[in-house]
């Protein structure tokens, strides 16, 4: 089985490389590009070589299917995504749908038909590196959305409607990506941890009792923009000033909550954006993530008070938009409980249990199915990171786990 486990991450490295991402020296592929185009050709080439048929969904995710005893029947289905983040590693989403491919090879080596099918998922869309609103391809999976948002573009200014007609999408039937809730048994998704949990307690491989619920916002100061060398310093405005501080308040209330909460600003905007003029119009993200609703709730709240209450004192204006709430999703005990069994059984050792402080497609699946979710140790904790990286050996110990999940598995 180590050599699954190998093949595994080799094709994650493959994948990380030349005609598979948008920028020559880095890893970058968003929903619909022309990398993703050529990536989902290579990953069904793959599938199909491991015994499973292939299709394109409605919302343009990759879609391999290999049969049960019973042609037709239920499917567990088994996988992640394979969009990643500007300047991403390798690992992220990638390894999970490498994982699915090859658990359904050692079934065929072996010659083995389960009682249900084994269906592994490419998504296409659970960054939201391309459009402000991750998740796309799952949440049109679980019913969650059945149209394109309205007025949504990328950094290029293509509408998302747009993009899927030239990739030869209907963004009119994104509504057939919908599956039924009898066609699935459920949803397992392996995952690197993208944490440092697992590599604390020298673990290799661990399972997910629940994910963290989390909101996105973006926020818009709006102070005047002036000439940097004749305002006077009590006269200003300055719209990036008054984010600084409002970026060391995000910090204050993320470290008040304890490892279970955080909350970050990623991007900043600056308007002008010049040398010699007073910054007058600054945007930013503002991620905000805790491990149940109800805590992320209350630290929203005291983080956009703070920062109504320094706009206030410094004289600028601000506005608040949310692109996405998610609430946070439990792992169904059952799957919890069979994977920790599966984990027990490859380590010898009884299985970490972890929260997930990312997001995953899983959060979307969990309306539509029961979830689970299997990681694997993220060296360093480093992920969202070209050096992101995973050990061969604690990738062939998840796939021996997943082999064995599926074998005692029943609907």
């Amino acid at each position: 089985m180590t050599a699954h486990g190998a093949r595994a991450v080799e094709r994650c490295r493959l994948l990380a490389d030349g005609p598979f991402s948008e920028t020559p020296d880095s890893l970058f592929r968003f929903w619909l590009g022309p990398a993703y185009q050529r990536t989902l050709a290579q990953v069904a080439e793959w599938m199909e070589e491991a015994g499973l048929s292939t299709r394109l969904d409605a919302a343009g995710s990759l879609v391999g299917r290999y049969e049960g005893l019973v042609p037709g029947a239920p499917a567990l289905m088994i996988g992640s995504h394979l969009d990643t983040v500007r300047n991403g590693g390798a690992f992220d989403g990638n390894l999970g749908v490498m994982l699915g491919i090859e658990l359904v090879s050692a079934l065929k080596e072996e010659g083995t038909r389960l009682p249900f099918a084994i269906e592994v998922m490419g998504f296409g869309d659970e960054e939201g590196s391309r459009f402000a609103a991750p998740m796309i391809c799952s949440r049109a999976m679980a019913g969650l959305i059945e149209s394109i948002p309205e007025g949504m573009t990328d950094s290029s200014g293509v509408t998302m409607v747009e993009a899927m007609i030239r990739y030869g999408l209907d963004p009119a039937r994104l509504s057939e990506a919908a599956r039924r809730p009898d066609e699935l048994i459920a949803y397992i998704e392996p995952h690197i941890e993208q944490g440092p949990a697992i590599e604390s307690v020298d673990g290799e491989i661990g399972v997910v009792t629940a994910i963290a619920a989390q909101t996105r916002h973006r926020v818009t100061v709006t102070g005047q923009s002036d000439h940097a060398g004749t305002t006077p310093m009590t006269m200003r405005r300055d719209a990036l000033t008054a984010v600084a501080e409002m970026i060391l308040a995000v910090e204050r209330h993320g470290r008040s909550g304890g490892a279970t909460q955080v909350a970050t600003v990623g991007q900043v905007e600056v308007v002008p954006n010049t040398s010699n003029v007073i910054p007058g119009e600054v945007r930013f993200s503002l991620d905000m993530r805790a491990e149940t609703d109800a805590a992320r709730d209350a630290m929203v709240d005291a983080i956009r008070a703070d920062l109504h209450a320094i706009a206030a004192s410094r004289g600028v204006g601000i506005t608040f938009d949310t692109p996405q709430i998610l609430p946070a999703a439990a792992c169904a005990p059952e799957l919890v409980e069979r994977l920790s069994r599966a984990v027990t059984t490859v380590t010898g050792r009884p299985a970490q249990r972890v929260l997930s402080g990312a997001g995953h497609d899983a959060m979307a699946m969990v309306d539509l199915c029961p979830m689970g979710m299997l990681f694997i140790r993220s060296p360093g904790g480093l992920s969202h990171h070209p050096d992101e990286t995973v050990r061969v050996g604690d990738v062939a110990l998840a796939h021996r786990a997943l082999l064995a999940f599926v074998k005692e598995f029943q609907s």
